[in-house]
């Protein structure tokens, strides 16, 4: 292998030290032109337009060894805080990017739902993994989605049979534990739903007090006619952790994808969400929401592509911003020339509690198409002073009442979802999460 700049040099003796396991002649030679890629292009330039306000050099100077082969000694206790309070739900863990099958829950078998681990896929050379991975055409300049593909090794395919309703969730849990050196991960999680099928998706990402730890995830999704999930993401890394998430979704006609995103830990985050919403009667509703406190950096990248007549979305996102935190939103629609008849709707909000805070919102809106309604937005803005003396005058303090406020701006989004078990789950995160910015204030 050609030399190598020295923020990618770790990745290389990582990913050497991968092809000296066995693989099928496809995927070494995917992984090969995966990493070639990552090789030449580093790690995303400040100049790009896309990471202009997230800066990589933090993630650069870090050295990480690749997961171990086996998990960290992880006890059940220890998954409490992320755990979906549903009897019957279907978890599956995962330790420092490593499957932990001893900490797995629920039936072993639910009709209709074909859970496979990828690391037994590929050891068994199941040639669907290769005809359902994402076409590189979609990810040729993501430098972290060809780092996962160069890494594929853990992960799961999930599959769901047409007319198939899976009534319980089903879970995912990627824990960051504390290693005597700091390790990347890059599981791919592989969801498909056939015609008319329906889930409900909740994937945790959980940190435990001292994990310096860098994952990079990736999520392909893929909804067939008529079918429906629910798909509810959250992310409380460690305060040490990086994280870099890319979830990809392909929707068919007359789909449904309802996705919640929150984003309330880890020390430098990008999240990034793509939906392409490719036949008529397709609808994707993707709401959000994201802390950064301390002097935490949070970025969401949200992009809807509205390739088909008659498709519909609608997008909330919003923010709050504490001490030094440092918080980006970037959401794009694009409506192409067939998309005749489109409804989107965008919406980007964004609570500011410091002075030291900041945020960057860019809202997108390219529009190729006659006849489509279409409207996008962002605020900026500091807590209700009247509200605030409203609440004081009723005999509250102001720490109380700021928290109320805040507390209740978060909950706007979470009040969103339909089903009463996952909202109870997002509201009790928020709650966990928002007390210590509710706190702050803006002098």
């Amino acid at each position: 292998m050609n030399a190598v700049a020295e923020p990618v040099q770790t990745y290389a003796d990582s990913f050497e030290a991968l092809q000296g396991g066995q693989a099928p002649d496809w995927l070494a030679a995917l992984r090969r032109s995966a990493f070639a890629q990552f090789t030449e292009r580093g790690f995303p330039p400040e100049r790009h337009e896309d990471w202009k306000y997230s800066n990589t050099r933090a993630l650069q100077k870090l050295r990480f060894s690749p997961a171990a082969t086996q998990p960290a000694i992880v006890d059940a206790a220890s998954l409490d805080a992320a755990l979906l309070p549903q009897e019957g739900a279907q978890r599956l863990v995962f330790v420092n990017g490593v499957p932990a099958p001893e900490l797995n829950a629920g039936p072993r078998q639910v009709e209709g739902l074909r859970i496979t681990s990828l690391e037994v896929a590929l050891r068994e050379r199941d040639t669907r993994i290769r005809d359902l991975l994402l076409p590189q055409a979609l990810w040729d300049n993501d430098p972290f989605t060809a780092l996962n593909t160069a890494f594929l090794a853990h992960g799961s395919l999930l599959e769901v049979s047409a007319d198939a309703h899976i009534r319980d969730a089903l879970q995912l849990i990627f824990l960051s534990t504390p290693v005597a050196e700091a390790c990347a991960s890059h599981p791919r999680v592989i969801l498909t739903l056939g015609e008319n099928s329906r889930l409900t998706l909740v994937a945790s990402h959980f940190g435990l007090n001292g994990a310096a730890n860098f994952t990079n995830s990736c999520t392909q999704i893929t909804l067939g006619p008529g079918a429906q999930l629910d798909y509810l993401a959250v992310q409380r890394e460690a305060p040490d952790d990086f994280h870099v998430n890319r979830v990809y979704v392909s929707q068919r006609e007359r789909s449904r994808l309802a996705s919640q995103v929150y984003n309330l830990g880890g020390q430098w985050v990008r999240n990034d969400l793509r939906v392409r919403l490719e036949a008529p009667g397709a609808s994707v509703r993707m709401d959000g929401l994201y802390l950064a406190d301390r002097r935490r950096h949070v970025d969401n990248h949200t992009r809807i592509d509205h390739l088909a007549p008659h498709t519909t979305s609608d997008e909330l996102y919003r923010g709050i911003i504490s001490e030094r935190g440092h918080a980006v939103f970037n959401g794009k629609v694009v409506v192409a020339e067939a998309a005749v008849k489109t409804d989107a709707t965008q919406t980007n909000n964004n609570l500011l509690l410091t002075r030291d805070g900041e945020i960057d919102t860019k809202p997108e809106l390219e529009i190729y198409a006659d006849d489509v309604k279409c409207s996008h937005g962002a605020t900026i803005g500091q807590l209700d002073e009247q509200a605030l003396f409203y609440l004081r005058s009723r005999g509250l303090d102001l720490a109380t009442a700021r928290a109320m406020l805040t507390g209740a701006f978060a909950r706007a989004v979470a009040d969103r979802i339909a089903a009463p078990d996952l909202r109870k789950f997002a509201q009790a995160q928020l709650a966990t999460a928002l007390p210590q910015a509710a706190a702050e204030e803006y002098t």
